[in-house]
C-alpha cells in the first residue's frame, strides 16, 4: 500500500498541514457515488498552492487518501453508526454540536456528499472502518503532532496553520448555513481558543491588505486538528485557513484557473510575515 501521509519536518516554528486535498482513493473505498461528485469534497489544489512552503523552512503534513474515505479533522468519537453493520466498540460524541455534523454525514467516516448524495450502497464494517482509523487517522496526527512538538521544542512557540477550501457557496449538507456566499478567506481559532486573537488578526489584516474580503470564525472556527493541538497559554497557536475556491480553480471541471499563481504568491508572503512573527510579542 503507498503511504497514505506525506510528512516533511521543517526547521521553522511554522507547521503547515492540508489533511483535505488527496486524491489517492484506496481500493477498498467501494463507494457508489459518481467519482467526480465524490472529487468536489477535495480541498482540491491545496496542497500546490502551498508547495513553496519546504523551501522557506516550514513543517508540511499532507493526506494522500481522501477526506471522504476518512475525515482527519474529525474526532475519531465522531461516528455514524447508520453507516454501520455492527454497533461502534468505542466511545461515541454526544455533543449536540458534533452531533450535527454527523447528521449532516459528515462524521468520521463520510456517509453523503455535500449536495446530500448517500456515497454507499452498502453498511461498512466495523472492521473496516478501524483498519482506515490505523492506517489514514493515527500516522496523520501522530506526523501533526510530531511537527508541532518540533517546532515548538526548537523556538519556544509554534504556529499552526491548518491549510483548507471552501466552495464559493454553500453546499446544503456542507455547513449549517447552506447556501451562505462565502468570503475570499475564512481565519478560525474557534473563537480565540486555539490561537491568540492578535495573531489571528495579523493574518485578517495582512490578507486584506491585499484586497481579499475576509471573515473571522464564521462559518467556519476550526475542528479537530486545531482543537487538538493548540495551546495559546503554552504558546502552541492553532489557526484554520479556509480559501475560497473560486479564487484559484474551476469548481466544476477541478481545473486551476489564473487566479492560482497571483494567490499562490499571496500565500507565500502570508507564511513569510508568519516566519517572521513571534506570537510572544503580539
Amino acid at each position: 500500500m503507498a503511504p497514505m501521509i506525506r510528512h516533511f519536518p521543517g526547521t521553522s516554528a511554522v507547521v503547515l498541514d492540508s489533511p483535505h486535498s488527496g486524491t489517492q482513493y484506496p481500493a477498498d473505498f467501494l463507494f457508489s457515488c459518481d467519482p467526480l461528485v465524490l472529487r468536489r469534497a477535495e480541498d482540491t489544489h491545496v496542497e500546490k498552492l502551498y508547495d513553496f512552503a519546504l523551501g522557506l523552512g516550514a513543517h508540511w503534513v499532507e493526506a494522500h487518501f481522501p477526506r471522504s474515505y476518512l475525515d482527519a479533522n474529525r474526532n475519531t468519537t465522531e461516528m455514524d453508526e447508520t453507516l454501520l453493520d455492527a454497533p461502534w466498540p468505542g466511545p461515541i460524541a454526544t455533543d449536540p454540536q458534533v452531533l450535527s455534523k454527523v447528521r449532516l454525514g459528515k462524521g468520521l467516516i463520510w456517509r453523503a456528499t455535500d449536495d446530500g448524495l448517500p456515497i454507499y450502497s452498502r453498511q461498512l464494517g466495523v472492521a473496516e472502518v478501524q483498519a482506515r482509523i490505523a492506517t489514514c487517522w493515527q500516522p496523520y496526527h501522530a506526523a501533526l503532532e510530531s511537527a508541532i512538538d518540533t517546532a515548538h521544542a526548537q523556538h519556544g512557540y509554534s504556529i499552526h496553520i491548518n491549510c483548507h477550501s471552501m466552495p464559493a457557496v454553500a453546499s446544503s449538507n456542507a455547513t449549517d448555513f447552506p447556501g451562505e456566499a462565502h468570503a475570499d478567506f475564512v481565519v478560525g481559532d474557534r473563537d480565540g481558543t486555539t490561537a491568540q486573537p492578535a495573531l489571528s488578526q495579523l493574518i485578517c489584516t495582512h490578507l486584506r491588505s491585499l484586497g481579499y474580503s475576509v471573515a473571522y470564525n464564521h462559518p467556519y472556527k476550526g475542528v479537530e486538528l486545531v482543537r487538538r493541538y493548540a495551546h495559546p497559554a503554552s504558546q502552541r497557536h492553532s489557526i484554520q485557513l479556509e480559501i475560497n475556491r473560486k479564487l484559484y480553480m474551476d469548481e466544476v471541471a477541478l481545473a486551476i484557473t489564473p487566479g492560482f499563481a497571483p494567490l499562490k504568491l499571496h500565500l507565500q508572503s502570508l507564511v513569510e510575515l508568519l516566519l517572521k512573527t513571534d506570537p510572544r510579542q503580539l
